[in-house]
C-alpha cells in the first residue's frame, strides 16, 4: 500500500479536526441577518394614525396602482427612472419579474410581432456565473439559457452582440448590473452603452436590469454605473429596458416595496395588465417606507448602517481566505465593494467535492452549480458565499472550515 502524500495526509487530519467540532453553520443564502432588520423596527409603528398620501390617497383604500410618489421619488433617483415611469408595487422585485415575462407571454409586447407564448422558441442570455433564481424563473416558463462568461466589466460584449444580432429567438438578458451576483461586478459604461446600442434580431428584445444592490456599499465609496435608460432612448432603443430594484435588503426582507421602470410605452402596457390582477399595492406599506427614510440622504444613512453590520464579515472572509489559502494557488475569490456576495473559484471539478465536504463537517454553502443554468457549472469550480446573515464569529468559523474542504478536495482529486 503506497502511503500518502505529506500534504494529503494533513489535509484529512485537518477535515477530521473539523468534523470533531460538531459544526451546525450556514451560509448558503443571502439574506439580511436579524441585527439588519432590527434597524427598521422604528418603521413597523409607522404609519400611526396618518393614512394619507401626499397627494391625498388615502392609502387604506383601493387604487394607485403606480404606487405613492413619496416612495418612488426616494429611488426614482437612485434606480434612474424618471418618477413619471417608475412603478411601486409589492414587496420583491422578482415578483415584478416574474409578472413581467408573464405578461411578456399572454400579452403583445410594445414593438413585438406576437406574443412569446406564440414563439417557437424563446432564449435569454444569461451571464455566469449568475443569480440562481434568474435561471429558475426563465425555466419555469420554458425560455432556453444561453450561457455567457462574465469579465472584469460584465458579460462578454463580444457574445453578447454576436448572439443577440443572428437568433431572433433570443427575447432578453438577465443582468445584474451593480455589486452583481456573486461575484460582485460592476458594469463598465463601455458594456452598459453596447447593451442599451446593440443590433437585436428580435424586435422585442428586453434586457431585464435587476438592479438589487443599487444602494448596498461596502466601502466609502458608491461605484456609479451609466443610465441605461437614457442611453437606450438616445440610441432608438427606447423600449428595451425593464429596470427592477426593491427595499428587500434595505428595510423589512419580507415585507419591503419592489420597484419597476421602463419607457413610457412600457410602463403603459405594464400597468394596463397589471390593473387586471390587483387594484393596487399595499399603499400603507409603501407610505411608512416613505416617512422611515424620508428621502435619499435618509436611504443613504440607513444604508451606512447596514455597512457597518456587514462590511466585516466580508473583511473576515477575505483576510481567513488570504491567510489560509492565499499562497497556496488552490484558489480564488473575488473583493466585492458592495453587494451580498463573494465568488470563491476553485481547480476544475473540485466544487461539488468542496461543498459536499462541507456539509459533512457541518457548514452549508449553496450547492455548487447554482451560480449556472440547470444548477450546472461545467467546470465544476464556482462556490458563492454569502456572509451576510450568521453572526461574524459564526463566518469566521465558516469560512476556516472551508479553506480546511479546499486543501482536501483538491489534495485528493491531485
Amino acid at each position: 500500500m503506497t502511503s500518502l502524500s505529506p500534504d494529503l495526509e494533513r489535509a484529512r487530519r485537518d477535515y477530521a479536526a473539523l468534523v470533531e467540532q460538531g459544526l451546525a453553520l450556514d451560509i448558503t443564502r443571502g439574506k439580511p441577518s436579524p441585527r439588519q432588520l432590527d434597524l427598521s423596527l422604528e418603521m413597523l409603528k409607522l404609519p400611526g394614525e396618518v393614512y394619507t398620501a401626499e397627494d391625498g390617497t388615502d392609502c387604506r383604500n383601493y387604487g394607485g396602482l403606480q404606487g405613492l410618489p413619496e416612495v418612488r421619488r426616494l429611488f426614482s433617483g437612485f434606480l434612474q427612472v424618471p418618477l413619471a415611469q417608475l412603478v411601486a408595487a409589492g414587496n420583491s422585485s422578482l415578483e415584478l419579474m416574474h409578472d413581467t415575462v408573464v405578461q411578456s407571454m399572454l400579452s403583445k409586447l410594445p414593438g413585438a410581432e406576437r406574443r412569446w407564448a406564440d414563439e417557437p422558441r424563446i432564449a435569454f442570455l444569461c451571464p455566469v456565473p449568475g443569480y440562481d433564481r434568474h435561471f429558475a424563473l426563465s425555466e419555469r416558463f420554458g425560455i432556453e439559457l444561453i450561457p455567457v462568461p462574465m469579465t472584469a466589466t460584465g458579460p462578454d460584449m463580444d457574445v453578447v452582440e454576436r448572439l443577440a444580432a443572428e437568433d431572433p429567438a433570443i427575447k432578453g438578458i438577465w443582468c445584474v448590473p451593480k455589486y452583481s451576483n456573486p461575484d460582485g461586478v460592476s458594469y463598465s459604461d463601455e458594456t452598459v452603452r453596447r447593451l442599451a446600442a446593440m443590433p437585436t434580431a428580435a424586435p422585442d428584445f428586453r434586457i431585464f436590469w435587476d438592479n438589487a444592490y443599487v444602494v448596498h456599499d461596502l466601502t466609502d465609496e458608491s461605484v456609479e454605473i451609466a443610465d441605461i435608460l437614457k442611453l437606450a432612448e438616445d440610441s432608438g432603443n427606447a423600449d428595451r429596458v425593464f429596470v427592477f430594484g426593491s427595499t428587500s435588503k434595505i428595510t423589512t426582507a419580507g415585507s419591503g416595496v419592489g420597484f419597476v421602470g421602463s419607457s413610457p410605452a412600457n410602463v403603459k402596457w405594464l400597468l394596463g395588465l397589471l390593473g387586471k390582477r390587483t387594484i393596487g399595492p399595499d399603499k400603507v406599506n409603501q407610505l411608512r417606507h416613505a416617512m422611515f427614510l424620508r428621502d435619499e440622504d435618509g436611504v443613504r444613512a440607513h444604508m451606512r448602517k447596514h455597512r457597518e453590520l456587514i462590511a466585516p464579515k466580508f473583511e473576515a472572509v477575505d483576510k481567513i481566505l488570504t491567510k489560509e489559502l492565499g499562497d497556496s494557488g488552490l484558489a480564488t475569490w473575488t473583493k466585492p465593494a458592495g453587494g451580498y456576495f463573494i465568488s470563491l473559484t476553485v481547480p476544475e471539478g473540485c466544487a461539488k467535492e468542496v461543498v459536499r465536504l462541507a456539509k459533512g463537517a457541518g457548514i452549508a454553502l449553496t450547492p455548487a452549480g447554482a451560480t449556472h443554468p440547470g444548477g450546472n457549472d461545467p467546470e465544476d469550480r464556482t462556490i458563492r458565499i454569502a456572509p451576510t446573515y450568521p453572526e461574524l464569529a459564526e463566518v469566521e468559523a465558516a469560512i476556516a472550515g472551508l479553506a480546511v474542504c479546499v486543501r482536501l478536495a483538491v489534495a485528493e482529486k491531485a
